[in-house]
Order: C-alpha cells, then sequence, then structure tokens
C-alpha cells in the first residue's frame, strides 16, 4: 500500500528525533591576537567562521607593564571568546629571551579575563608583516606610509591567521 510522504501506518512508532552531533561544528568565535612586543602590542581580531583576521591598534609597553586599561577597553568593545598571543621563538625553535615575557602577559590576560589563551609561534611575523603593507604600499592600495604601529598590528594579523590554520 502507498502512503503519502509523512503519514505513518496506524500503530507505527515514530522514532526519536535524532540527537545532535556532538563533534558538529562549533559555533563561530571572536578572537583576539595581541604580538608582544617591548614597547607595543599588536593587537588583531578575527572570528572562526571567515578565519580572517583584520588588524586593531597597537597597545604601548613599558618596563612598568602593558597599558592594561587599553587592553581593557579593547576587551570590553569586542568582548572575545578566545584570545591568542603570538610566543617569540629564537630561529631554531629555542624560546628567546621574550618568551617568558610573552608567557607572563598571556597568563595575566587569562586570569584578568577568564578567557581561554592560546599561543602561538610567532617567528618571523613581523618580518611577513611588514612586507605585505610595503607590497600594499608599493600598490597603491595602501596611501599612507607604513608605521612600527601598523606592522605591530598587522603582526598580530600573521599570528592569527597562523593560528586559524594550525587549529584546523
Amino acid at each position: 500500500m502507498h502512503r503519502a510522504p509523512g503519514r505513518q501506518a496506524p500503530g507505527a512508532v515514530t522514532p526519536p528525533p535524532a540527537e545532535p552531533d556532538a563533534a558538529g561544528p562549533s559555533p563561530p568565535q571572536l578572537v583576539l591576537a595581541f604580538d608582544f612586543g617591548r614597547r607595543r602590542i599588536g593587537v588583531a581580531c578575527g572570528d572562526t567562521l571567515s578565519r580572517s583576521a583584520s588588524p586593531l591598534a597597537a597597545v604601548s609597553n613599558t618596563a612598568a607593564g602593558p597599558s592594561w586599561s587599553a587592553v581593557d577597553s579593547l576587551m570590553r568593545v569586542w568582548r572575545p571568546d578566545l584570545i591568542v598571543v603570538g610566543l617569540p621563538y629564537n630561529a631554531d625553535g629555542s624560546e628567546s629571551a621574550m618568551s617568558g615575557h610573552a608567557r607572563d602577559f598571556s597568563d595575566e590576560l587569562a586570569r584578568r579575563y577568564a578567557l581561554p589563551v592560546r599561543l602561538v609561534d610567532e617567528r618571523y611575523s613581523s618580518l611577513e608583516a611588514g612586507s605585505r603593507l610595503r607590497a600594499e604600499r608599493e600598490s597603491g592600495a595602501r596611501k599612507r606610509r607604513v608605521t612600527k604601529t601598523d606592522v605591530d598590528a598587522a603582526a598580530a594579523c600573521v599570528i592569527l591567521e597562523r593560528w586559524f590554520f594550525d587549529s584546523t
């Protein structure tokens, strides 16, 4: 006997709805990335859906520590789900003198904002960022000169893009 779609025979048991797949796609997350430096900390944002990064700013850093009020402001405005921090390594893969400072910074971010923090190898991120910015300037896509602050924020983009690439 032929039945119309969606109609059941009398007495048939309807199966329960399928459980959502636990391994299914996770909801998109907003991510802030930091390129830790002695004088400035570059900042970029991106999301796990588009997997793209955009430069935001550079936060000042001194011997007394980062401008936490500037970081607080960025955290309030962007409300990230996750933080990525570049971890500086030497060319041979060993930790650099700055690695401990970057780790301390990442630990403080986790403590202050109660968010997960991921560390990413940042080797040559500033060089890559500078090359990208100079190429934009030479092509005419960038009208103004490239500043150190621009390079720091663009390096944070490189770090975030690396995390996107490595996290899949």
